[in-house]
């Protein structure tokens, strides 16, 4: 659901509840400013976060499955990511 600024000031409490079940897309000037969700679908995002690590913190048994693993069939356009791609 999208709303203006000023409709989501003057409905603050019906939208925010909407909030509760679906986010809802704030915007200004026609454009996508914020988005408001329920506390529970923020937490459940923040879990899948990433963590970034180095190679050294891999262990042997990972780095073998990492060369072992295979693309899934249908994802062959991903190639063309790589082409110029260098360490």
């Amino acid at each position: 659901m999208k709303v203006s600024t000023a409709d989501f000031i003057r409905n603050f409490g019906s939208l925010s509840d909407k909030a509760l079940s679906e986010p809802v897309t704030i915007t200004k000037n026609g454009r996508d400013r914020l988005v408001v969700l329920s506390a529970e679908e923020y937490a459940r995002l923040k879990r899948r976060d990433r963590r970034v690590v180095t190679l050294e913190e891999f262990t042997e048994q990972e780095v073998a499955l990492i060369a072992e693993a295979e693309v899934p069939p249908g994802h062959e356009h991903l190639d063309a990511e790589l082409k110029d791609w260098r360490p």
